[in-house]
This record gives structure tokens, sequence and C-alpha cells, in this order.
């Protein structure tokens, strides 16, 4: 591995090096365990850096004339709200409903709109990711140097990433850390689910989440414990961390399609609420190049707050 493939991600090295195979089939190989990183397996997020020895399976390349191209017949430009640019990076405020990347059976997700709309712009980079139905704050890095400080910030956990969040119930006052283990498992179907375990479980991996509870009030009679608006802050950054715990606590998202109250989403549907209440608020971190203290934040969008009281739509950005 040379000192161009060093920090980026394997999934992402490997597309741009087997034009033409699908993305599909890329993250089959890596989960099959044929594909190998200094003779052992590796999961797709996995950083590479220079002298890693790769080794791949037999893969059919199609030839460049006989590959549609991705970029230009299925790829829609698509302009995000921007938060915050530079020479650096860029914060976007992500939608709700769009995977940060392509694959896993998605043609395309933010960065292959973003670099389909920004064909100037010579290096594009996902810094973090976001779970598709949470919208908010996420980074893109145009510069490798930049990419590199900013994950060893996430890594390392040097930023501060709190979200909003609606959930069922009237969440303790006193519950402020939840630090409980999480696991990563697959279902029968292949769909990657996570559980709480015990911290000596084998696969355990420590996770910590903050909670300030915000706001609570009761919507309506069905609904006798009403429902709570939070201020999560996340120390560890594990798949589905917040929507985990926060069901663990008994206090499930609103809209939330996998850990959630199933009957409550079918109400909320009913009223015109199609969505998961997970926000990527607020992100505190330091410029990778000046090294400044920086606050991103993405306003709530309007169907968010169209499931909240009017007299609670604003007072928590005072928060």
């Amino acid at each position: 591995m040379d000192e161009n493939g060093a920090e980026q991600r394997l999934d992402n090295f490997l597309f741009r090096h087997l034009k033409g195979v699908p993305k599909t089939h890329v993250y089959r190989i890596i989960r099959s365990g044929e594909v190998r990183l200094n003779k052992g397996r590796a999961s797709a997020d996995t950083k590479l850096t220079i002298g890693d020895v790769l080794r791949l399976p037999p893969v059919r390349v199609a030839t460049p004339s006989l590959v549609p191209s991705l970029d230009t017949a299925l790829i829609p430009t698509r302009n995000f709200q921007i938060l915050f640019e530079d020479e650096a990076f860029i914060a976007i405020d992500k939608p709700a409903g769009l995977a940060v990347h392509g694959g896993s059976g998605v043609q395309f997700g933010v960065i292959e709109q973003l670099r389909q709309s920004r064909p100037n712009d010579r290096f594009l980079e996902l810094v973090h990711r976001l779970d598709r139905e949470t919208s908010g704050v996420l980074l893109i890095a145009k510069k490798r140097s930049a990419l590199r400080h900013l994950q060893d910030q996430f890594r390392n956990r040097e930023t501060g990433k709190t979200y909003l969040s609606l959930v069922k119930g009237a969440w303790p006052l006193r519950l402020k850390v939840i630090d409980q283990a999480l696991r990563k498992y697959l279902l029968p179907d292949g769909e990657r689910r996570v559980s709480v375990v015990d911290e000596n479980h084998p696969d355990a991996m420590r996770s910590i989440t903050l909670v300030q509870r915000l706001a609570h009030w009761q919507p309506c009679l069905h609904l006798q414990q009403g429902v709570s608006l939070l201020a999560v802050t996340i120390k560890t950054g594990r798949t589905h961390q917040i929507r985990v715990h926060l069901a663990h606590a008994g206090h499930v998202i609103a809209g939330d399609d996998k850990y959630g109250d199933f009957e409550w989403n079918r109400q909320l549907i009913k009223q015109g609420h199609k969505r998961m209440f997970l926000h990527a608020w607020k992100l505190k971190l330091l410029h990778p190049v000046t090294q400044i203290s920086m606050v991103l934040e993405a306003e709530p969008s309007s169907e968010l707050k169209a499931m909240l009281p009017e007299e609670f739509r604003t007072h928590f950005y005072d928060c």
C-alpha cells in the first residue's frame, strides 16, 4: 500500500480500484473474509496505512467501454445546505432518508451526489457517518490532511456530538449517563442490528451516552407518560448507539423502525410524521488547519419542529 491508498477506508479503496464491480459484490467479499489485509480479515471501515498488504479474490472487472458511467447515468446532482466551508472541509446538513454513501443495495448517497455536483473538487471524502434516517451535521474533507486530522479527533473522542431526539415517556431527570456495552450482529436476512450486552461479552464494545431532558409534555391521552425531548451527547460513536441505548432504557425514539414502538410509529404516520426523530444537532471540533475551536449547528427541519408543541420549538437553542 502506497501513500495514495493510505488513510482510506477499505471499501472506498476497493470501489476506486475495482471499476465496474457492483458495490454489493465488494461488500460481499469483504464480509465473507475473501479480502485479506495483512493476512487477516478486515471490515469495510478499516483504515489502510502505508505498507499494508492487500489480497483480493479473483474479480471480473469489466472493460471501461462496457461499464456504464454510474456518475453520469444514475447519480443525480444535489445541492445540500452548507453549514460551513473553507479549503479544508465542508459541513452540510444531511437530510433524513439519504445514505451517506452507496453500498449494500444503495446505489448512491451523499458523497456520490456531492462529487457529481462538484466536478472541480478533486478530493471529497466522508469524515464520519450518520444513519440513513438521521439528519444533521455531516463533515466532508476536501484535503487528505484535513481528513486525517478530523478523523483523528473522532477516533480520540476529542469531538462533541450532540443530537436532538424525541422519545416515548417521561425521561428520568436523574438518568444522565448510559454506560452500557453494545455488540453488532446480523439477522438471518443479513440486516445489521445492535444490542446491549454484558461488558464481559466477547463482542462487547464500551459505549457511553450522555442524556439531558430538555422538555416533557403529554400530546394525547393515549400516551399516558407523554413524550420527552432530549439532547443526547455520545462519547463513543457506535453503530445505532443512541437508538439502542434509549430503547434499552425504556424510551424508544419516535419513528424508529428498528428498535422503536411500531404501533406508536403507525399512529405518528397517520398524523403526518413519517421520519425518525433523531437529528445531529451540534458538533464541536478543532479546525484541522488552524486548530481553532468550532461549534457547527444544524437547525431541525420543519418536519421535526412540527412534532413539538409551539412553546418547545425554539427554547432548546439556548442549551
